[in-house]
């Protein structure tokens, strides 16, 4: 979701919703759709559970807007009545935002609080039973979501499930490694697993030179009667490295029940997948199989990994940032990170880079994470200027030198707050 502000003058300011690709598919049940209808579904339901009167734009299914904006899935703009960008961010931050009006329309005598709006906010749409079937547990490998396109659906029916794919790096870089197949259930279409009948099956059908284990494949048997938990695979799959996007088929035959039991029909559906990294595809949050995905914290922005938080800004979706897509201000980090030399940064070398830099004598807490960052600066700015220099860093000269953005000889706070947002969480 993304917010536009324009028309400051002289009628005041409009606010407007952009609906985007889903940023995390699967939060909330809530999964990717496959047309425009399906997509106002989605607005209309973020209507219905905002309790928002904010008008709404709906991005194309290319997603032509959301990539002309930068592709972060949380920015906002800020736009004059001719269409001159005033102020963008890569995330939402609204007391920036309230700066940036006042700055532009003088100070608000009676600022509006959240608790003023009085919206009358839903929860999302209630299903059958879930927790029933248990979620796989993937490969340590990191995966990448792969391109998904719906193709067949034999007698009209809507896609009742949509296909969530992602491979693994091995697979997306050099034709061999493991592909995930996801079938989710699509809760704007109040309907569920039928698990009286005949469980999912599926059925790969592959170019010349691929070769999948297994290649086709049912889901287990379960005993309550009615579900609507993901149904999932993991799948070995090898392809020519010369053939990796080239597409093949996924076949799927199920039955499905609307969840107010007046109709329980079979249903074929057939997807095509590619595999190139899904530009739109999202990140997943947290899920029993993925501990380290996002999830909210009190402040509303996701508490990701930093690596998660970096790849906000991978535009082409392809798993590492190139300089052009590193935040300016921290070059010096990149150059620093880019430990092959190769123009790109990766997740390896990122976290190694973190390690190599970590607080001495900084140890995790229970949670993980190392030790408190106002305390470990504190401990060592020992003059309380603010700062911190070589005399009072002398046990980690290299860790200074990656701090010292500017090359004054000393790491300030603000430095120190830019090498954090660098650190796994």
């Amino acid at each position: 979701m993304e917010t536009v502000h324009q028309d400051y003058a002289p009628k005041g300011v409009q606010f407007f919703y952009i609906y985007k690709a889903l940023a995390h598919p699967e939060h909330n049940g809530y999964v990717t759709p496959l047309n425009l209808k399906e997509r106002l579904l989605h607005v209309r339901e973020a209507e219905r559970t905002l309790g928002s009167n904010i008008p709404w734009i709906c991005d194309s299914m290319e997603n032509t807007l959301k990539h002309g904006l930068g592709n972060a899935p949380n920015s906002e703009y800020l736009i004059d009545p001719d269409g001159v960008i005033l102020k963008r961010r890569a995330w939402s931050d609204p007391d920036a935002l309230r700066s940036d009006l006042e700055a532009l329309l003088g100070p608000v005598v009676s600022p509006t609080k959240v608790s003023d709006l009085n919206m009358p906010t839903e929860p999302p749409p209630s299903t059958v039973a879930k927790g029933i079937v248990p979620r796989i547990q993937r490969p340590s490998d990191p995966m990448q979501a792969v391109k998904v396109t719906a193709r067949q659906n034999d007698k009209g029916q809507p896609f009742y499930v949509k296909l969530r794919a992602e491979a693994t790096q091995d697979l997306l870089r050099r034709g061999r490694g493991q592909l995930y197949i996801g079938f989710f259930m699509d809760p704007l279409h109040h309907v569920h697993w039928n698990n009286l009948t005949d469980p999912l099956r599926y059925q790969l059908t592959l170019p010349e030179g691929f070769h999948a284990t297994p290649a086709s494949g049912s889901s287990a048997k379960v005993e309550h009667p009615a579900d609507a938990d993901p149904r999932e695979f993991l799948i070995d799959l090898s392809c020519p490295p010369d053939q990796r996007q080239t597409p093949f088929q996924i076949t799927i035959d199920y039955f499905a029940c609307d969840d107010d039991d007046t109709f329980c029909v079979p249903v074929r559906q057939v997807f095509e997948v590619s595999l190139e990294a899904g530009r739109d595809g999202g990140r997943v949050m947290r899920r029993p199989d993925n501990p380290q995905g996002s999830r909210p914290n009190r402040r509303g922005r996701g508490n990701m990994p930093s690596w998660e938080r970096m790849l906000e800004r991978d535009s082409n979706q392809d798993g590492k940032l190139s300089r052009s897509e590193w935040p300016a201000p921290r070059l010096d980090f990149f150059e620093r990170m880019d430990a092959n030399q190769d123009g790109f940064v990766d997740e390896t070398e990122m976290s190694d880079s973190i390690s190599r830099f970590s607080p001495p004598n900084a140890t995790p807490n229970q949670s993980g994470n190392r030790g408190n960052a106002p305390l470990w600066f504190n401990q060592f700015d020992t003059n309380r200027d603010r700062s911190i220099d070589l005399n009072e860093l002398e046990q980690a000269p290299d860790l200074l030198r990656a701090l010292d953005t500017n090359r004054d000889g000393t790491v300030s706070r603000t430095e120190f707050r830019v090498w954090m947002m660098a650190r796994p969480d």
